[in-house]
């Protein structure tokens, strides 16, 4: 039944264009075609890449986000509670209220003091700074050494300077041992970062991030069983380009070096909305759409590709947005809402609902960007407006 359905999958009127079939493209002494079956090295790959990044970070990053001042918050500990842990990590992790005043019935406490466990426990799970520091550090090292791999494995191809020459001779195009690495590389790091997703900073865009490694993977894959590999290689290095200059802007986020970190953020948006957004839909789905006709006709493989390729532009459009709008703020405010980085994490948004929430409890609220529009300040310290000053809770002219 497997091999039906192997049969089944790899008919040559799915894969291959019109008047062509898979023993046309037989291997010879001399020359060598992308087989199926390569593709199951990249899980051998990706797990050295898996222990790699491990003594990576340890070796190398924690001691660098030392030597550099990145230092983590000091965070109190939740006491342990059988009831309350048993809750946490098989129902939620943020309770309503009811589920608290049940919670404190059957632990005969106060119902603030299980709010502040819940608190206190959700900080334990969250990353610390060093880590994402040194998960930035790692995909920083990863994305630069990538983009000059593919810059060197390509500069001498002529497909890399005239896109018509992706589809001379297609699709029986011998494949070159440097593209063979190269996609390897580039696969492996890929289901690396899907065998870490449990265990990695989880990010706002996570939904986003799992839909974008899938496709990923699925392009890179069906590109290389159909020897698409030319317009693949084309699609990596146009990625790889804008996430060099991502990666560094983070490690200067965590090391509080703003004006490095907005610097490098406006030069990462230019080259992510210029590669993504014009080089991108011309030298990718433009090719793959119309270049590729002047070949062939029209056949299912063809239209698979340009629908994950489209799927990816997809992704760009939605970040995009994003960043657009991030600079948009920039440019009129002078700085950018920390919530609207790439880089915010969910647990960040979650300790900030939890400090407004206390602050509430407390019968205390605090007026940020204040400067001489005469509101008030009532946290404690002075007013901000030389005219004005708080007197039983009304504002009152000097």
């Amino acid at each position: 039944m497997a091999r039906s359905l192997y049969e089944w999958l790899w008919q040559h009127e799915f894969w291959l264009p019109p008047g062509i079939t898979w023993e046309d493209m037989q291997e010879s002494e001399d020359t060598h075609y992308p087989q199926p079956r390569h593709l199951l090295l990249s899980i051998p790959f990706a797990l050295i890449l898996v222990v790699i990044r491990c003594v990576f970070e340890r070796a190398i990053a924690l001691p660098l986000s030392t030597k550099l001042g990145v230092r983590d918050k000091q965070r109190p500990k939740a006491q342990p509670n059988p009831v309350l842990e048993t809750f946490y990590s098989m129902r939620c992790k943020n309770p309503e209220e009811g589920e608290l005043l049940s919670l404190a019935k059957q632990c005969d406490l106060p119902v603030r003091k299980v709010e502040k466990w819940f608190w206190h426990r959700r900080n334990m799970d969250r990353p610390s700074l060093s880590k994402k520091f040194s998960e930035a550090c790692w995909r920083f090292t990863f994305y630069i050494i990538s983009f000059f791999t593919g810059l060197t494995v390509l500069y001498d191809k002529p497909w890399l300077w005239d896109h018509r020459e992706c589809w001379t001779g297609y699709p029986q195009q011998p494949l070159q041992p440097s593209l063979f690495w190269y996609y390897m590389l580039e696969l492996s790091f890929y289901w690396s970062l899907v065998f870490t997703l449990p265990f990695d900073v989880k990010r706002k865009d996570f939904k986003e991030q799992i839909i974008h490694h899938a496709a990923t993977i699925f392009l890179i894959s069906f590109s290389y069983c159909a020897n698409y590999i030319r317009i693949g290689t084309l699609v990596m290095v146009i990625h790889d380009a804008s996430d060099c200059f991502l990666e560094p802007t983070k490690i200067f986020n965590y090391m509080k070096w703003k004006k490095t970190c907005d610097s490098l953020f406006m030069i990462f948006s230019a080259v992510f909305l210029i590669s993504r957004l014009v080089i991108y839909p011309y030298t990718v789905l433009y090719n793959t759409y119309y270049y590729s006709m002047e070949i062939f006709q029209p056949f299912f493989g063809y239209y698979f590709v340009n629908v994950l390729l489209i799927i990816l532009q997809l992704l760009h459009v939605f970040w995009s947005c994003l960043i657009i709008h991030m600079v948009y703020k920039f440019i009129l405010q002078g700085t950018m809402e920390k919530d609207m980085r790439s880089d915010t994490e969910e647990s960040d948004k979650d300790e900030e609902r939890d400090t407004i929430r206390k602050k509430k409890k407390n019968g205390t609220m605090c007026f940020s960007n204040v400067t001489s529009n005469g509101y008030i300040q009532r946290n404690g310290s002075e007013p901000l407006d030389s005219r004005a000053h708080l007197a039983n809770g009304h504002a009152k002219e000097r």
